[in-house]
């Protein structure tokens, strides 16, 4: 019984704490825009590039940063996966291409850029192998 328990509170404590992922800039901007927050957008391939998992797995998934960004910036991600059991419907790798040609032309991975809500870059960063908080502090060190 005890062992149940603990998976349950396991698996409701990592859905509390999953990261809030956008995949549409229309609807990151109008959230951001609400919420008088900026935008973290992420450019990633999930299943091929090692630098983005180990930024996925460092950062992007703690509950330290989520619970740090969550009050701060609307989080927007195009992921780029290779292979086919990821694959993107077209609708989405279009709309990811088109965020690419915009805000990542050098083909970076992965590539973070934090944007005001009307889509003006205010700075960028990639891969670093810091802390959660750190990392956090140098997204919000790019909005000034």
């Amino acid at each position: 019984m005890k062992i149940i328990f603990i998976v349950c509170t396991l698996m409701i404590s990592s859905i509390a704490f999953a990261q809030n992922w956008e995949t549409n800039w229309k609807d990151a901007s109008a959230k951001a825009e609400k919420n008088n927050q900026n935008i973290v957008l992420v450019f990633s391939g999930s299943d091929w590039c090692a630098p983005c998992i180990k930024l996925d797995k460092e950062i992007w998934s703690t509950p330290k940063f989520q619970e740090l960004s969550k009050d701060s910036f609307v989080m927007l991600r195009a992921d780029f996966p290779r292979r086919g059991k990821n694959a993107l419907t077209k609708e989405q790798q279009d709309h990811n291409n088109s965020l690419a040609e915009k805000y990542n032309q050098n083909g970076y991975f992965p590539y973070v850029v934090v944007l005001n809500p009307k889509g003006k870059v205010l700075g960028s960063l990639g891969y670093e192998k810091t802390s959660p908080e750190l990392y956090f502090k140098k997204l919000k060190a790019l909005e000034k």
